[in-house]
């Protein structure tokens, strides 16, 4: 960028370079949170009839499948970006993004076309993926690539605010459609219209993409004639490189990735699927953390520009590993008290010969969610018809070793049943006060809202900072695909699967907070490495 540019010509400019970039981003928030928050309905939909449990699973794991192949986007459209340019690049990732998005909403369901339905669906979300892949690194490359020195941080960090805004636009969406239908409407044909509302979003995010210009730094290096003739080469066949992206995978991305989907998307599964708060409640709680806690992503941003953005992320991975199972512990008390009572005066048992130590089943959730991404079908044992009951009614129980000659029983307080009957379960649960749903009046919302807002902090934390720490970290030349490809495995392998890893976990071990441990291992490992691994960049040069 020239000398002779006034700070109010760069003010003026980045105003649209920002909003153009970022309307992206809000695309992709827009589409994480409708299809996440539709989840269950998609388990109904496009999966067969017949387990509730595994459709739910089965279509967190297909919300997973959009995540997977995002590091391979990275690479295909990373390459491009460095090759051909910013601009053009992130224009054509944000038509098949939008495309993919409202083309589900025109999907036939399991009922009308059976297995082609989620097979097709399958395509869109990995058409999806790929898009996305190239969108944000495109995106914070741009941005970053037009910011003054000194404020990468505060530029970039207006980009990782748009969740919020997607989150607002999906929540007005959903509960404006649902609020002009019936439930059966909704469940029936309503939930297309969120899809098919993206059109306008689209239709906007390409017209004003088409008014920016590229990039001044890559602009310049392109003129110099010193842009990369073999990226992928580059970035990760030669070690000097391929170190860095090791680094920022281990040491920022991962950890980031699930701090941020804990934060901002598992509270919310959390109070809906395991509390059983109404999701309106449950929006409107999660709404107003969001809104609370979205302008630190701006001022975290900002302070790195001024203290550094590794000890601001790595303090932010480390608070959450500390206290993520105190926060939640918490939120049951506040969100559902009924339920933390009963869980403390009638703790539910179930005895079963297929009974492992906590480690073993969450491996073994782990391999059984693994196996629902490419489609293996296990046999529904006793034991798995017992635990997928008293998830779906929403009672946390312990496992334990069988007693003898007794293959399956389950013990609430002073009742035992024998083998698996759902009468029977529900008579013996009921007078242990076990609630189907949580009861809105005794709903501690101030409390519930402090929580959020603290997870927020979390998020805005490792998330404020790193698009500015990505981009400074990598060369010019190859700074599109290096950068991409860490930021997409971290956020869509370690982070984009944590809803299906969590969730099955829990639904193994019956321990509603046993899901905590994997994004807490992954945030605590990532202090450690990026303490050890990580520069600092603030003062890079680009």
């Amino acid at each position: 960028m020239s000398n002779n540019t006034s700070n109010t010509e760069i003010d003026r400019k980045h105003k649209l370079v920002i909003f153009a970039s970022s309307l992206g981003t809000v695309f992709e928030w827009y589409d994480f949170y409708i299809y996440g928050t539709l989840a269950a309905f998609f388990g109904k939909l496009f999966f067969p009839p017949g387990n509730e449990t595994a459709g739910f699973l089965a279509s967190l794991a297909l919300f997973g499948v959009g995540f997977s192949v995002r590091p391979f986007g990275a690479l295909v459209f990373g390459r491009i970006g460095d090759l051909v340019g910013r601009k053009y690049t992130f224009l054509v990732t944000i038509l098949v993004m939008g495309i993919s998005t409202a083309l589900v909403g025109l999907l036939p369901t399991f009922a009308q076309i059976g297995w082609l339905a989620p097979i097709i669906l399958v395509v869109l979300r990995i058409a999806q993926g790929l898009a996305l892949g190239g969108e944000y690194g495109g995106a914070a490359t741009y941005v970053a690539e037009h910011a003054p020195k000194g404020k990468r941080g505060a530029f970039t960090s207006w980009i990782q605010t748009t969740a919020t805004l997607g989150f607002f636009l999906s929540l007005a969406v959903i509960l404006g459609v649902r609020g002009v239908m019936s439930p059966e409407s909704f469940a029936t044909w309503g939930w297309r219209l969120p899809f098919l509302v993206s059109i306008v979003l689209l239709a906007v995010s390409v017209y004003i993409r088409l008014k920016l210009q590229e990039s001044p730094v890559y602009a310049e290096m392109k003129a110099q004639g010193k842009t990369s003739k073999a990226p992928l080469t580059e970035s990760f066949a030669r070690w000097p490189n391929l170190q860095l992206v090791l680094r920022a995978l281990f040491g920022a991305t991962a950890g980031q990735g699930v701090v941020w989907y804990t934060g901002q998307f598992y509270a919310l599964f959390f109070l809906t699927a395991t509390l059983k708060v109404d999701y309106v409640s449950a929006y409107i709680l999660v709404a107003i953390g969001l809104l609370i806690g979205t302008p630190f992503f701006v001022i975290f941003g900002r302070l790195s520009d001024r203290i550094g953005r590794k000890k601001i992320m790595l303090t932010g991975c480390l608070l959450a590993a500390l206290t993520y199972m105190p926060i939640f512990r918490e939120l049951t008390h506040a969100a559902n008290p009924a339920l933390a009572q009963a869980m403390h005066n009638s703790p539910v048992v179930l005895h079963t010969t297929e009974y492992r130590n906590n480690i073993e089943l969450a491996f073994a959730a782990m391999v059984d969610a693994a196996g629902k991404i490419v489609g293996v079908k296990r046999e529904q044992t006793e034991a798995d018809k017992a635990r997928n009951f008293l998830n779906a009614r929403g009672v946390p129980f312990t496992l334990a070793p069988a007693r003898p000659d007794v293959p399956l029983m389950l013990d609430v307080a002073d009742r035992s049943v024998t083998g698996f009957d759902t009468k029977a379960y529900e008579a013996a649960l009921a007078p242990a006060g076990y609630p189907k749903t949580a009861d809105k009046a005794a709903i501690n919302r101030p409390v519930v809202v402090v929580l959020l807002v603290i997870l927020m902090l979390y998020v805005a934390m490792v998330y404020g900072p790193i698009a500015a720490f990505l981009v400074e970290l990598f060369p010019t030349n190859i700074r599109y695909t290096s950068m991409s490809l860490p930021y997409h495995i971290g956020n869509g392998w370690f982070g984009g699967f944590l809803p299906l890893i969590a969730a099955s976990i829990v639904v193994f071990t019956g321990d509603i907070y046993a899901g905590l441990w994997y994004p807490i291992g992954v945030a605590f490992v990532g202090f450690l490495v990026g303490l050890v691994a990580l520069p600092e960049t603030k003062d890079n040069e680009l």
